[in-house]
Formats: C-alpha cells, sequence, structure tokens
C-alpha cells in the first residue's frame, strides 16, 4: 500500500490543484469601510459558469477522521471549482493529484491549518473533506445547476496518510 505524509499547505505547492484561502495569497489589498476594513482580495477565483452553472454558498459539518486514514476514492467537478474554508480553526487534511488521462495521477496530501482555505481548480481530482480533531464546519463555495458535475474515482490500490 503506498503511503503519504502530509506536507504544510502553501500557496506555491498547490497551486497546480488551486488557490490557498489566506491573506497572503491576496492579488491586492485594500483598506475599506472608510479605513476600518482590510480587504484581502481576489484571492481565488470562483470558476462555475460551464453548463449555465451558478455559485453556492454551503456550510458543510464534516465528522473528523483519524490518522492513519485509508483513501480509496478520489472525486473532481469538471464543471466548476470547489472552496472550503474552515469555521472553527481546526486543521483538516487536503488530498489531491493532478488529472492523467481522465484519472486521478500520483496524490499529495497537505495539512492545512484552521486559518486557511483551499479552492480546488475545475477538474482537480481530490478526496471529499477530511476533518480533524472534532466535528467541524466549513463554509464552500461551488457551482449550483444542471449537468454532471460528480466524477468518482476508484483507486486500484488504496493508499494510507500517515500521521502527521
Amino acid at each position: 500500500m503506498k503511503c503519504l505524509s502530509p506536507r504544510p499547505l502553501e500557496a506555491d505547492s498547490f497551486r497546480p490543484f488551486g488557490e490557498v484561502i489566506e491573506p497572503d495569497n491576496s492579488t491586492e489589498i485594500r483598506l475599506i469601510n472608510n479605513g476600518t476594513t482590510t480587504r484581502f482580495h481576489d484571492i481565488a477565483p470562483v470558476d462555475v459558469a460551464s453548463g449555465g452553472g451558478h455559485a453556492l454558498i454551503s456550510i458543510f459539518r464534516g465528522k473528523p477522521f483519524s490518522l492513519p486514514l485509508e483513501i480509496s476514492m478520489l472525486e473532481r467537478h469538471p464543471l466548476g471549482s470547489q472552496a472550503f474554508m474552515p469555521l472553527e480553526g481546526r486543521p483538516y487534511l487536503v488530498v489531491v493529484a493532478p488529472d492523467r488521462d481522465g484519472q486521478p495521477g500520483e496524490p499529495v496530501a497537505f495539512l492545512a491549518s484552521g486559518r486557511q482555505g483551499v479552492s480546488y481548480a475545475k477538474g482537480t481530482w481530490h478526496h471529499p473533506l477530511i476533518a480533524l480533531e472534532d466535528v467541524s464546519d466549513f463554509l464552500v463555495v461551488d457551482r449550483g445547476g444542471t449537468g454532471g458535475n460528480l466524477v468518482e474515482f476508484l483507486l486500484p490500490e488504496p493508499l494510507r496518510v500517515d500521521p502527521i
């Protein structure tokens, strides 16, 4: 069984899969509301318009997983991006893989702090939400609308994510 060791979530190493949502990743910083608020502008694109889609804002409540964790399936959303922002301040795990001719390539695991979000680019293979420590809520922005926007892939051999 292949084993993954999670590495810290950093914008540069995650960029092939999407964007890290955190203030340091903004393209522009603006003072708004008469200087009482700092806007970290344009951190991650919301790509949901394919096939007449529209943006949805939801809250996902994830039950915690324990490590080591066996991964046997990855999914992707071919019609839109999907962003997760933790609301509880707890770390969580991100498992992603590049696309290789319609199938997941070599998976990578990242440990996200409770202050970092992720936005999976359209078509990025990823494991569903992996909360750690306790039940955790996440603000999610993704695509609503018609069309098949979920593809699941059962891995030929499970992989294990080792403790951090």
